[in-house]
């Protein structure tokens, strides 16, 4: 994404809250990494026996040529997470960021893939990229790149990343880059953790499996042994793939991939202490937080609307104007009049405590 904007993603982060965060932060290992192509960086060059990092070893190193990286930032910073669960709203995946600050003239990491997706955001600083072949497509999550195993060969792409440009680099592309200028590079690497449809497909014969028990007898007896003749375990191996092919369900299955994704999420709550009473307000109104993930579900008591962190229960009178607020209506304690007062504003609470909603104006 070619864009003429390069303070495009400065308020996420920069350079000085790189500098701010090594310096006044007591980062443990796997908080600060760094790495350099050549020669390598070890991890007793920046960080102490205690296991925390050496903050003069990692300015030392960083003025030798290495990466600073600061993984998982998301967790600790609040721009940094918010923008992580939206773009989890919009994807369906989860995502997690690194962040990368390498020195002028410097190469953090040699030729590899990753096994997974990635979005890079250039914040400062230029990247000068080469992409090569695609020698494994769509590797699995652990499936890393062997040099080995992959000859390199020549770039089929190269281009310089400017500040506020934005680049895909998709799972099992061959990939390098170096800082590009006489600027330090600053940039955030989106890694996007995808389900599969063989994720999916697992999960489909698993409940078929539930429902017949010919999957869950035992192999047959001496299958290891060298003169083992296979011929009857073909024919029964033949029989589970047709109840495979006639009873798995894609909708069960996805529907349990879609509750465990929205409850493993972080909820949104910012302003949700500090403005603990505002549902008590009179007049107060709400709309649906913006990329709050949810499902509505219900029992014979309650409405439920399941949402990052878990689900929230609700009396079976208020489903009608949890229908409004979920199909981006606004609502208030008028629209839980069938309720008791006590009830009325407990719904209200609720909904604001697990940051379902947000104050509408």
């Amino acid at each position: 994404m070619r864009r003429k904007e390069r303070k495009r993603f400065r308020e996420v982060v920069g350079s000085a809250g790189v500098d701010e965060i090594v310096a006044n932060r007591d980062l443990r290992a796997g908080q600060l990494d760094m790495a350099r192509s050549e020669p390598p960086v070890s991890p007793d060059q920046y960080t102490f026996e205690t296991g925390y990092i050496d903050r003069g070893g990692v300015a030392e190193q960083y003025r030798q040529g290495a990466t600073i990286i600061l993984p998982q930032l998301h967790m600790n910073d609040a721009v940094l997470g918010e923008f992580c669960r939206n773009m989890e709203s919009l994807l369906s995946c989860q995502v997690q960021t690194n962040i990368y600050l390498t020195p002028p003239h410097n190469q953090g990491f040699r030729t590899h893939y990753d096994d997974h997706d990635v979005f890079v955001l250039q914040v400062s600083g230029e990247k000068y990229w080469r992409l090569y072949d695609t020698p494994v497509e769509n590797p699995y999550r652990g499936e890393g790149f062997r040099p080995e195993d992959h000859p390199v060969g020549e770039p089929v792409e190269e281009f310089v990343l400017k500040a506020g440009e934005c680049a895909y680099v998709p799972r099992g592309l061959m990939h390098d880059a170096s800082t590009h200028g006489d600027e330090a590079s600053l940039h955030i690497t989106l890694g996007l953790i995808v389900k599969t449809w063989a994720d999916l497909m697992l999960e489909a014969v698993s409940e078929v499996a539930l429902n017949h028990s010919a999957f869950r007898r035992a192999l047959p007896v001496g299958f290891a042994q060298p003169d083992f003749d296979r011929r009857e375990a073909e024919a029964y191996f033949k029989d589970l793939m047709t109840l495979v092919a006639k009873d798995a369900r894609m909708d069960s299955a996805m529907d349990l991939f879609v509750d465990t994704f929205i409850r493993s999420r972080m909820p949104a709550t910012a302003g949700t202490v500090a403005q603990f009473d505002l549902p008590q307000k009179p007049g107060q109104s709400f709309k649906l937080r913006r990329f709050a993930p949810w499902r509505l579900a219900g029992t014979e008591k309650s409405v439920v609307i399941i949402t990052a962190g878990g689900e929230v229960h609700f009396p079976l009178t208020a489903e009608p104007a949890l229908h409004t607020l979920l199909d981006g209506g606004v609502i208030s304690r008028a629209d839980l009049a069938d309720l008791p007062d006590d009830e009325a504003l407990d719904v209200l609470g609720k909904l604001h405590a697990f940051g379902i909603i947000t104050p509408a104006g």
